[in-house]
């Protein structure tokens, strides 16, 4: 059993993961996860992206009846824009992992996350199929490893519940906004659900942790959230106590992900408040979450309330714009649309800014987003991520 509790921590999962090389760094690159049943639900949260990798249109077809018993991970090649050979490679690597666990190619999974465009090396993830496949076992941190790109650090969760536990583990550390990251995670539990009780609780933790994610608005081509349920427990939660552990799991997850955000040296919490609805407030707090003026600004320790204001004013929501109020770090800064004495001498040093901003139309509508600040070392990693 892995010292790391993760994903092979719940009764019913193993994993592997081996360097395959398809990273020129020879780094860990594959991973696989398999859930031994005796039950075998999947839920699953995909990309929103018009513009979808391969794995992901196999991964939606496959998980359609709610079964997956194993998903074939790697990271180093997004297998993204490859058109036909692209759906190819993905499914010859899907049945080579069935025909080696023997299941049917329908019931498995793949997530595969890093370059863009780039064809998946099947001369070195063929035999990297037949290692994973053979080294199964209680090695969920090695999986959580494998998966890494530009991640600093392996991200792991895990809750036990006395009866039943459920572990995760994920990825992703750019491109995060709306619709998850350049993100996959993979959650397994061996509680005793059903279907409708897995995609429920997926979906609703997803909208409110992942989706409220939002590094550098981009949207990626990969992003998966998979939940597979062995039910080896045999311990049926109540919907409510199921939801509230997988919420957990996907927060404490999020929260892991902004920290290792590539470049971060802050990081930042926007909350917009009196807004008409929640849809308005969500919609304002990115504006503010992705202006690049203001991301500088949180990278400088500035407290330009002024670049606040601008940034939110741009929002399409309805807003009292001679009466917004701005606070950092719970101290005002703008009060009606007009700077505090005291504003610019409040401390930004640290490294998490609160944001809060009230557009003052007197609704009720309120959204928190979860950002960071645009550093030297981000713009360094993306200039040079395809070289």
């Amino acid at each position: 059993m892995s010292t790391h509790p993760g994903i092979t921590t719940p009764a019913g999962f193993r994993a592997a993961a081996i360097a395959a090389g398809i990273k020129p760094s020879g780094k860990s690159d594959m991973a696989l996860v398999v859930n031994d049943g005796p039950k075998f639900i999947a839920a699953g949260v995909f990309t929103q992206n018009q513009v979808f990798a391969s794995p992901v249109k196999i991964t939606r077809q496959h998980i359609q009846d709610h079964c997956l018993k194993a998903v074939l991970y790697n990271s180093g090649n997004a297998n993204a824009c490859n058109g036909k050979q692209g759906d190819d490679d993905a499914l010859s690597l899907i049945t080579q992992t069935a025909n080696n666990l023997g299941i049917e190619p329908a019931d498995v999974g793949a997530c595969s996350t890093g370059l863009i465009g780039d064809l998946l090396p099947m001369n070195v993830m063929r035999p990297g199929v037949d290692a994973l496949s053979s080294n199964l076992g209680g090695n969920g941190h090695l999986a959580a490893e494998a998966i890494m790109t530009t991640d600093t650090v392996a991200k792991e969760f895990f809750s036990a519940q006395g009866e039943w536990s459920l572990g995760g583990m994920g990825k992703g550390v750019g491109m995060m906004a709306p619709s998850l990251a350049t993100m996959l995670v993979c959650l397994t539990t061996d509680a005793d659900v059903t279907a409708e009780m897995a995609q429920k609780a997926l979906g609703k933790a997803c909208s409110t942790t992942f989706n409220t994610l939002d590094v550098d608005g981009s949207t990626s081509t990969n992003d998966t959230v998979l939940l597979l349920a062995s039910g080896a427990s045999g311990y049926t939660p109540s919907q409510e106590e199921f939801d509230a552990v997988v919420y957990e799991a996907c927060w404490d997850l999020m929260k892991q992900m902004q920290a290792d955000a590539e470049g971060v040296s802050k990081r930042v919490s926007i909350t917009v408040r009196g807004a008409e609805d929640n849809d308005s407030a969500l919609t304002a707090a990115r504006c503010i979450g992705r202006d690049n003026l203001c991301k500088c600004a949180f990278f400088g320790s500035d407290p330009n309330w002024g670049r606040v204001l601008v940034a939110v004013g741009m929002a399409p929501v309805v807003m009292d714009p001679e009466h917004i109020n701005v606070y950092f770090n719970g101290e005002p800064v703008c009060l009606d649309s007009t700077g505090t004495p005291h504003a610019r001498e409040v401390d930004l040093s640290g490294p998490d800014i609160s944001v809060e901003v009230d557009l003052a139309t007197g609704g009720p509508g309120t959204a928190t987003v979860y950002t960071t600040d645009l550093s030297h070392a981000y713009v360094d990693i993306n200039s040079a991520y395809s070289s």
